[in-house]
């Protein structure tokens, strides 16, 4: 863990962290996208789970949530890259506290709009696996959250939490 500390708590250049960021994105907006739109539909039809469709409706709340959730999100990101000298990543923390943007509106702007997004995705296709994966994914973060962020990671967003 000491490594980790040490290694978080160095700057990295703009390139290193634009390169972190898009590989933790294949994951984020790749493949769990993915799960939820694709695999876990077909795994509830596997199942012979019933599908939670109430057409339009599915379409107007998925639209708003993965609208909402991108842009908190990207926002979010962005603020990160260009005014805090970090990433979204632990290992790349931000090297200042954020309290503009959207952190003025949240403490967790980026955990917020991925879980929004994600329902949004799970709302879509009516899946009940995808519902479920995205609770317990919002579990996971949250719990990472609470629990790793207080041992501190040498991040000043971290020191807030």
């Amino acid at each position: 863990m000491k490594t980790y500390q040490k290694w978080a708590q160095r700057r990295h250049s703009l390139v290193q962290r634009l390169a972190a960021s898009l590989a933790a994105g294949v994951l984020i907006v790749g493949l769990i996208p993915i799960a939820l739109l694709i695999w876990l539909p077909r795994l509830d039809a596997r199942l012979n789970l019933p599908q939670v469709l109430f057409t339009p409706v599915n379409q107007i709340i998925a639209g708003l949530l993965i609208t909402a959730g991108m842009a908190f999100g990207l926002w979010s990101v962005y603020v990160q890259l260009a005014h805090a000298e970090g990433t979204p990543l632990p290992m790349m923390p931000t090297q200042r506290l954020l309290v503009d943007g959207p952190f003025r509106l949240c403490r967790n702007p980026m955990t917020l709009g991925t879980l929004l997004a994600y329902g949004g995705m799970a709302v879509l296709v009516g899946s009940l696996s995808a519902l479920c994966t995205v609770v317990v994914i919002g579990g996971l973060l949250l719990s990472y959250l609470h629990f790793c962020g207080r041992e501190g990671t040498g991040s000043a967003v971290w020191a807030s939490v």
